[in-house]
Parts: C-alpha cells; sequence; structure tokens
C-alpha cells in the first residue's frame, strides 16, 4: 500500500522555517565575530545599500574584529551572509566615471528585514543579557485606568470615536507589553541569581534586601491591581469584536497588503498590538484563569515563594558554615580555577586525584565465565566485579612486592626440643629420687615430681593386679586381688616398682604437696633390669 504523500502546505512551512533559522547561523559561526561587525554597519543605516568599499570604510572606522579585514575577504564575508538571508543584493543601478569605480561599485548589499530583527535581538543580549532590568511597576496603573477609562467610554450610547480608541487601544498595548516584558526579564535574572550556592555574605545581603523589599513592593501591587484589571476587561470582554471592527474600518493600515482579492499584494502583515483578538485574550489570561492552567498572576506568585525559598536554603548554608560546620567553597573554587587552567592531560590528572574517577580502561576487568551480562545492563544495576586492592586505590595492575619466602619454624623447633629434654630430665632426677628412697620413705619428703611418678607408677601396678577366686564359706566364693605380683616399669627411666599386699602394713608418702597414707600395702622401688621377664606368671581365676 502506498503511502500518502507529505502534505504541500507542511512542506512549505518547515521550508520557510529552516530559511529563517539560516539566518542565525552567522552567530555561531567560526568568523561570528566579523559577521556582527558588518551587520552592525548595515543596521547603522536605513534603507541603504553600501559597496564593498563602502563596508570597508565604516569597519575602519568604527574598529573592532573588521579592523584587518581586505576587500576580497571581505566580499566572501558578505556573500555569504546573503546566502543565509541576512543581507540581499541591491537592485540600484550603478552609476560610475570610470571602469575601475564601476568594479569596486557593481556588488551592492542592503539589510533583509530578517536579518535586520535578528542583529538588533543579538545586540540586545550582548548588551543586556546579564543585567538587573527594572520592572515597570507604574505602568500596571496606568494599565488599571486605561482599561477602565476604555470601559466607559465603550459601553456609553453613541460608542467611543474611532480615532480616540485607537490610540487608548495602541497605548494601552505598549503599557501592558513594557510591564509584561520587564516582569519576565527581572524574574529570569533573579532565578539565574538564586540558583548559585557560593553567594558570600555581602551577596547575600544585597540579594535579601532585593527580595525582601523589591520583589514584596512588586507582588503586592500586581495582587492589588489584578483584580481590578480583570472587572474591567469583564466589563469590556462582550464589546471588544465591536471593537477592533469599528478600528479596522477607521484605519485598515497594511492590511491593504494581505491576499483577499484579485491584484492583492501577497504580503503577510504584522498588525500592531490590539488589533487582534488574540491580543485581548493573551491580555485577559495574564490577570485571570481563562483556560484551567493558571494566570500569569498565580506563576508570579510562585515564582516569589520558589525565590524565598532558595533565598531560605542560602541561608541554612551560610548559617552552618559560621557554627563551625565545614564549608568546602573556597577549596571548590580553588578546584574549578585549577581545572579552568590546566591543559587537557593535566585536567584529567586533577580529577583522578580530586574525585578518584579513573579512565574507563582502569575498569577492564571481565566477569565470572558462567555469568552472561546482556549489553543492554545498566552499569548501576549489574553484577559487581571484584576488584583488585592496587588497582582499586592506586590504578595499578603491576604486582607489588615479591613472593614472602617459607616461614622458617626451627626456633620454634629448638624450643619445644629444650622443653622435652628438661622434662625428661625432670622425670630422671626424680626415678633417681624415687630408687634411693626406696625401703625408707617414712624418712624422706619426697618432691612434688617424684611423687607424681610414683602415682603414675602405683596406678599402672594396680592396673596389672590379677583377680584370684578362693572358696569361702557356705559354698559361696570370694574374689580378691592378688598382689603379690603386682608390679609396673618405666624402661626409658629404667625404674621398676613392686607392690604386695601385706595385711597390718601401713606406708606413709611424705612430699611437699601432701602426705599419702596406704594400708596393707607395700611399696619396692628398683630398678628395671632387661633380663626382667613375665616368669612370674599371671595366676589365672580358679
Amino acid at each position: 500500500m502506498k503511502a500518502p504523500a507529505p502534505c504541500a502546505s507542511s512542506t512549505s512551512g518547515d521550508n520557510e522555517a529552516r530559511r529563517r533559522l539560516d539566518a542565525y547561523t552567522y552567530l555561531s559561526a567560526p568568523e561570528r565575530l566579523e559577521h556582527i561587525a558588518i551587520m552592525r554597519v548595515f543596521c547603522g543605516t536605513l534603507l541603504a545599500d553600501l559597496a564593498v568599499p563602502d563596508v570597508l570604510a565604516k569597519l575602519r572606522q568604527d574598529g573592532g574584529p573588521g579592523v584587518g579585514l581586505d576587500a576580497d575577504t571581505l566580499t566572501i564575508r558578505l556573500e555569504q551572509l546573503v546566502r543565509w538571508g541576512n543581507l540581499l543584493r541591491s537592485s540600484h543601478t550603478v552609476k560610475a566615471s570610470s571602469i575601475s569605480e564601476y568594479q569596486r561599485s557593481r556588488a551592492r548589499y542592503q539589510l533583509s528585514k530578517l536579518g535586520e530583527r535578528i542583529q538588533r535581538d543579538a545586540d540586545g543580549v550582548l548588551a543586556e543579557a546579564d543585567a538587573a532590568r527594572e520592572v515597570s511597576n507604574e505602568l500596571l496603573a496606568l494599565v488599571e485606568r486605561g482599561l477602565r477609562e476604555l470601559a466607559d467610554l465603550v459601553t456609553a450610547p453613541g460608542g467611543i470615536a474611532p480615532q480616540d480608541g485607537l490610540e487608548r487601544v495602541s497605548t494601552l498595548f505598549v503599557q501592558f507589553t513594557e510591564f509584561a516584558d520587564s516582569v519576565r526579564d527581572f524574574y529570569a535574572y533573579l532565578g539565574q541569581v538564586l540558583a548559585r550556592y557560593d553567594l558570600d555574605s555581602a551577596e547575600y545581603q544585597g540579594f535579601k534586601e532585593l527580595l525582601l523589599d523589591y520583589v514584596e513592593a512588586i507582588t503586592e501591587d500586581v495582587a492589588f491591581r489584578a483584580p481590578r484589571i480583570s472587572a474591567a476587561l469583564d466589563t469590556l470582554w462582550p464589546h471588544v469584536p465591536g471593537l477592533l471592527v469599528r478600528l479596522d474600518a477607521h484605519a485598515q493600515g497594511l492590511t491593504r497588503l494581505s491576499p483577499q482579492g484579485e491584484g492583492r499584494l501577497e504580503t503577510r502583515v504584522q498588525r500592531s498590538r490590539g488589533r487582534e483578538l488574540a491580543d485581548w485574550e493573551g491580555l485577559r489570561g495574564w490577570f485571570s484563569d481563562t483556560d484551567g492552567q493558571g494566570s500569569q498572576v498565580d506563576q508570579l506568585r510562585d515564582a516569589t515563594l520558589r525565590a524565598l525559598q532558595s533565598l531560605l536554603a542560602n541561608a541554612k548554608r551560610m548559617l552552618r558554615s559560621a557554627t563551625g560546620e565545614m564549608s568546602r567553597r573556597r577549596d571548590l573554587l580553588r578546584l574549578a580555577r585549577w581545572f579552568d587552567e590546566a591543559a587537557p592531560q593535566d585536567a584529567h590528572d586533577i580529577a583522578v586525584a580530586a574525585f578518584g574517577l579513573y579512565r574507563a580502561r582502569h575498569l577492564g576487568i571481565p566477569p565470572t565465565t558462567d555469568e552472561v551480562v546482556p549489553a543492554y545492563t545498566s552499569w548501576w544495576t549489574g553484577p559487581v566485579v571484584d576488584v583488585p586492592v592496587a588497582l582499586r586505590e592506586r590504578g595499578n595492575r603491576a604486582q607489588r612486592g615479591r613472593t614472602s619466602a617459607a616461614e622458617d619454624h626451627s626456633a620454634q623447633k629448638r624450643r619445644l626440643r629444650e622443653v622435652a629434654r628438661q622434662r625428661a630430665a625432670a622425670r630422671a632426677a626424680a626415678a633417681d629420687e624415687l630408687r634411693s628412697a626406696s625401703g625408707r620413705f617414712a624418712e624422706v619428703r619426697l618432691t612434688s615430681a617424684a611423687l607424681g611418678l610414683l602415682l603414675e607408677l602405683l596406678a599402672t601396678a594396680l592396673g596389672n593386679a590379677q583377680l584370684r577366686r578362693r572358696a569361702g564359706t557356705g559354698g559361696e566364693g570370694a574374689t580378691e586381688f592378688d598382689l603379690d605380683q603386682a608390679h609396673s616399669e618405666d624402661a626409658e627411666l629404667g625404674i621398676r616398682l613392686t607392690v604386695r599386699r601385706i595385711a597390718g602394713a601401713r606406708c606413709v608418702l611424705h612430699s611437699a604437696d601432701g602426705d599419702l597414707v596406704l594400708d596393707d600395702l607395700e611399696l619396692d622401688v628398683g630398678r628395671a633390669s632387661s633380663d626382667t621377664t613375665d616368669g612370674d606368671a599371671e595366676v589365672s581365676a580358679s
């Protein structure tokens, strides 16, 4: 199915818009300062065509960026402005007395309406863009008075005289337009100032007085006169269409050039303010809510509230700084100056040092192989990749330091061997002490080590004792320990303990830890013999 062709009127409108926007190109071209100087020469004349020598002479007279232009370069600049639509080639006949004069003067240029409008706006931006424009507050009272008088004259019997109505309407809209433009420019400047967060005490004091005094006076005056202006417009509104018809019948102006019939020129006419119904609708919408979106008076009140909130935010910041909290204003300004004065590579280094923001090449760490991350996944919500400490803190991939050597345990081994040697020596001394005290335990006082070794041998001996059953009275048998052959020994220490059971015997062991009494037992400590066998056979239970 064939797509519908674009509307011819839409295509024509786009081409016209593109042609008008091309006229702004000279303001952004590399040679924009020279272009602006040339356009100022043409804007300084009314309906005059200038040749290259004339423009060249005026540029040298005015000074500035166009002083160094020669005739050939100036011709190139002029032809470029013609292509953009800022200048027009003149159709005036050239009168020359010689061929050389004809060659110099044959190319003549004049200013186009679009070029004059753009250059006038550009000069206004360059001269007053950063200035604080005063609000023409006195004009609001004149607008109120003019509307009330116009409403009284229009509603009176016979109506208003056409010429009087034309003068009053033109004056009314000139006053209102000037007031509305001054309000818009002032609040744009105010928003630019309050967006700053580096106001010092002096600047803050000045802007505080500006808001609390000047802005308050503006909003109070507007709030006072807006209801009166709305009431006058409500009274006048039913009579506005008839008033415009009478004004058009009295003075048509350039409307005769508009295409209304055969033989008319196809020229668009921009009428004076107040001669169209749309102008009156805009005036009424400024003071009254006609479309449910709020009036300009409401927007003015909201803008004032936001300005006061911004002023309060700056006040809080200054109070925090005055109470001792850290303020980085001076540091940030110094950092900004470093960035402004640094070369590109130095600026990258400053950013790394100040914020730790490295280039993307430092993040070239692949994720895990079993994790597939689509290309549209945001870094904010994507999986986290472990970054090595050296890369994260110093931005360096190289391994730092050397591989650590195996730990040396020789000192610990020597310490353990010394402890084992001392322990073995203490046990050997305890064994010698026990052998020398054998048979006279009641007369000597054993050391703690000797008593501990003796108790160790005694526990082993009692564990090695054999059980023997003997017949008792009534055929019942009784079980008792057979300690005749109970013994224990330590071959490493060369000591042997023999335990015998003797009824009525009493063995007392004195030591530093206390006394130990063994009833019905007799202890004999001797040296262990290598030829000792288990000849003392175990006596099995009979």
